[in-house]
């Protein structure tokens, strides 16, 4: 407690000295402000170095958690129960399922002891809830919230450090159990390879394998996402010396990997380490009479999004990976467009690009404009226009969530499709982060700055827990057809990558709302009997938390400052 009282008072000081407003009382924003300032925390660290806060800002190699809903009522062998993945069934026990899935045998992986799944059995699990009957599933992706962003969180929300280990406890996707069906386990989310080079405009793989090959060691980084690992650097591609380097994947590898059941290169969406295209369980399904909703709280061809559809050697090339999940022609598609999802909606609004900037990265296809989605590419989707797609834009003056409802309301009438733009285009067209106080005042992050929305930032962009209700009111509609839904929570990588705590448990309950949005759903129009629900996330980061029960003082005392009213 002490060490919180001082850092408050540091905080004001330096206001002072600078001729600043002081901090207000919201004591995690203040931990995280003072953090930044001082490059150096009592509560937590970045990175390999306990005394400097901003020591790593991507991803890590660590092991990550998956809860599913609706697995532990599977027989044992039927591919859709928890244990045919982990335990004495992991993949990592076993030279040959480890060569099948990785095409190789990664040096230091095969553990006799090991009880890990890899993430390609997440779309081996919803392969064998469609082939036993199950009518909806849905994949939920906390993009980059590992073990320990998800202990802040539930930190934070109890006001109290309830658990060290397991499970745990203070998110509903933690505490649901699912009428007894939840499971819980761990996986490797190393990718096939890093450092292939692509061309964005032949859609080619120049050096198939790249320069460093996946794989786990968990001598080296941990028997358990909870585990101190042995070596730090080793997570992050840099072991010490004699020690494996193998890739940490990004969100493409990683979401490719868990729907479409393959190992590929960092940057893929849905092709192979070769630059083939595959086809993901979002794919089988359509063709079955499925319908497909894919929702994100970032940009709608950010990487997670897009690899629920879309097909493209490089996760950059936004434009062509939306006229993928819209149904146009593509790169990758010129003459026979996909035939695209029944319901998108996502960020992305506001981000523009001059045409040699967008021409760099995206192609020689690119239109200046927004990033992601080509204006002329809008209005041909639009059924306005004569398109599929019922379309829900942020506009000034207008409610997001009031304008998406309508467009739902249209499509079911109309039988037709959904199409929600939404975002703050001065951060790359994000959601609004909401903070851990919910109040989406953002503390500042690595580079000293923090995001700020006006009113009008927060009224014109729906939530993502309003997202997922408009997908489900859409998608679950009472006509007899199955649908697949994914839902990303991008905003926590967002956070992540910021190395800011205060946004990071922002976006993990915000996420966690949007599950609980599901299970509700579940609950009043299916059973567990019927669905699937998985929840994990494609990567880690390297936080680490050097003093829990301060940030659950901090939680504390942030009830303290509350009025009665407010409480």
């Amino acid at each position: 407690m002490a060490q919180f009282f001082w850092g408050v008072m540091i905080l004001w000081l330096n206001a002072a000295l600078l001729g600043q407003e002081p901090p207000g009382s919201d004591p995690l924003q203040q931990l995280q402000s003072e953090a930044i300032t001082n490059k150096t925390s009592p509560l937590a660290w970045w990175g390999q170095d306990p005394g400097v806060y901003v020591g790593w800002s991507s991803h890590s190699n660590r092991l990550i958690p998956v809860y599913t809903y609706g697995t532990g009522n599977a027989a044992v062998g039927s591919g859709l129960n928890l244990a045919d993945y982990q335990g004495e069934n992991s993949a990592y026990r076993s030279v040959d399922k480890l060569r099948r899935i990785y095409g190789y045998t990664p040096v230091d992986t095969v553990s006799e002891t090991a009880t890990w799944l890899d993430q390609t059995n997440i779309a081996d699990l919803q392969t064998a809830a469609a082939a036993a009957g199950r009518r909806y599933i849905f994949l939920v992706i906390f993009d980059g919230m590992d073990w320990q962003t998800t202990q802040a969180a539930g930190i934070w929300n109890q006001r109290a450090v309830s658990y060290r280990e397991g499970r745990g406890d203070g998110t509903h996707l933690q505490r649901y159990t699912a009428d007894g069906t939840s499971q819980y386990g761990f996986m490797v989310t190393s990718p096939h390879n890093a450092g292939s080079r692509v061309s964005v405009n032949h859609q080619t793989v120049e050096n198939p394998g790249g320069t460093s090959r996946g794989g786990y060691s968990a001598t080296l980084g941990g028997t358990t996402p909870w585990s101190l690992p042995a070596d730090m650097g080793y997570l992050i591609s840099t072991p010490a010396e004699g020690g494996p380097v193998h890739a940490y994947t990004d969100s493409a590898s990683s979401a490719t990997s868990m729907t479409a059941a393959i190992k590929t290169f960092n940057g893929a969406i849905n092709v192979d380490a070769t630059g083939s295209p595959v086809q993901t369980i979002a794919h089988r399904l359509q063709e079955a009479g499925w319908r497909i909703g894919v929702v994100s709280s970032v940009p709608i061809s950010h990487a997670t999004p897009a690899a629920a559809y879309s097909h493209n050697v490089t996760r950059n090339d936004y434009q062509d990976l939306t006229r993928d999940l819209l149904g146009l022609p593509s790169v990758q598609h010129p003459e026979t467009p996909m035939p695209g999802v029944d319901l998108l909606i996502g960020g992305g609004h506001g981000k523009n690009l001059k045409e040699e900037d967008g021409i760099s990265s995206q192609g020689e296809n690119f239109v200046a404009g927004n990033m992601y989605l080509a204006d002329a590419d809008l209005q041909q989707i639009d059924s306005g226009n004569g398109g599929r797609y019922v379309t829900a834009v942020r506009t000034a003056g207008r409610s997001g969530a009031d304008l998406l409802n309508q467009a739902v309301t249209r499509a079911v009438a109309g039988n037709q499709r959904v199409f929600g733009f939404f975002g703050v285009g001065a951060y790359n067209g994000h959601l609004p982060f909401e903070t851990a106080d919910g109040t989406g005042n953002c503390a500042q992050g690595k580079a000293g700055t923090a995001e700020k929305y006006s009113a009008a930032d927060r009224a014109e962009n729906p939530t993502l827990d309003q997202m997922t209700t408009a997908a489900l009111n859409y998608l679950g509609r009472q006509d007899g057809r199955p649908f697949w839904l994914m839902v990303e929570s991008g905003d926590v990588d967002w956070a992540n990558h910021d190395n800011n705590l205060d946004n990071s448990i922002g976006a993990v309950n915000s996420g966690d709302r949007a599950v609980r949005v599901i299970t509700d759903w579940v609950e009043a129009n299916s059973n567990w009997s019927e669905s699937l629900l998985i929840v994990t996330a494609d990567h880690g980061h390297l936080l680490n938390l050097a003093n829990a029960e301060m940030l659950a003082e901090a939680g504390r005392s942030a009830d303290r400052d509350l009025t009665p009213k407010e409480r």
